[in-house]
């Protein structure tokens, strides 16, 4: 399984982001499922959801300090990785 995702550290908060279909955002089983999936692969940090719109706007979900910060930055300025699990 394949994902894009990224992990940041920030004024002493380490936090993980997947990006997921808008679709995940509307359901809270789906966003619960995909955080969860996010702890396993990432450790014990909070998880950040990021989806995207058609025309590329970025709709976060997540702990409001850090989905406050996302909302600033750039897409681009966050360190994206395309993670492998098996």
């Amino acid at each position: 399984m394949q994902f894009e995702g990224a992990v940041i550290k920030r004024q002493g908060v380490t936090f993980g982001i997947i990006i997921v279909k808008p679709a995940v955002l509307r359901s809270q089983d789906e966003r619960a499922r995909v955080r969860g999936f996010g702890v396993r692969v990432f450790g014990r940090m909070p998880i950040v959801l990021m989806a995207q719109d058609s025309r590329g706007v970025a709709t976060h979900s997540g702990r409001r300090d850090i989905v406050s910060f996302l909302s600033k930055l750039s897409i681009r300025q966050i360190p994206w990785k395309r993670y492998t699990i098996s």
